[in-house]
């Protein structure tokens, strides 16, 4: 990590379109999975869990398994998108997207309304199991895979789907690279005018 970053003051991103993508994206510019408590606060961010599921197993195996995943995803992403095969990546991914995923089901509240719960608590390989594949999905949809975009911003590693309209999208966060290029821009056209 680098000098004086703590990874609590960055937030957990979930703008990239995809939860493998946002999976991936939690490691720039820190890593933002550096306890069982941010690995569970993005899983219930990332819609894998409802809010407030009770994850009993959830431990430092799961932030070591997570992240492994998450390498193997970044990996699989970036060299399809350059048109290199990542085979051993491909095949961890298609390994762990083999596991069922974790069954949902509905539950009446108080008021009535229904609201979706897992079907007893999912073990780490169910829940790894729903980001592989989602990003089979993704790499196997010709018309996703097509929206693919790595960030335009200086230094930004993450991939997003673009789904904006006349896919003109350059950054993976208008509010994060695209703020720091309109930033730099500004700061480019001070400098020249006082020249």
């Amino acid at each position: 990590m680098a000098l004086g970053m703590d990874p609590a003051t960055y937030e957990l991103r979930f703008d990239s379109g995809r939860s493998c993508l946002d999976l991936v994206a939690t490691n720039h510019p820190v890593e933002r999975l550096d306890s069982v408590d941010r690995l569970l606060a993005w899983l219930a961010g990332a819609g894998l869990i409802p809010d407030h599921t009770a994850l009993p197993g959830a431990g430092p195996v799961w932030l070591v398994a997570f992240r492994e995943l998450r390498a193997h995803v970044g990996q699989l992403v970036l060299d399809e998108l350059e048109g290199r095969p990542a085979d051993a990546a491909l095949a961890r991914v298609n390994a762990l997207a083999a596991t069922a995923p974790p069954a949902p089901r509905a539950v009446r509240r108080p008021d009535g309304s229904l609201v979706r719960a897992l079907d007893g608590d999912p073990g780490c390989a169910a829940l790894l199991a729903v980001v592989a594949r989602d990003a089979v999905d993704l790499l196997t949809d010709p018309v996703a895979r097509a929206l693919l975009r790595q960030c335009e911003g200086d230094n930004c590693p993450i991939v997003y789907l673009d789904t904006s309209r006349g896919r003109r999208r350059r950054w993976c966060s208008s509010e994060v690279c695209g703020n720091r290029e309109r930033v730099a821009r500004h700061r480019r056209r001070a400098a020249l005018a006082r020249a």
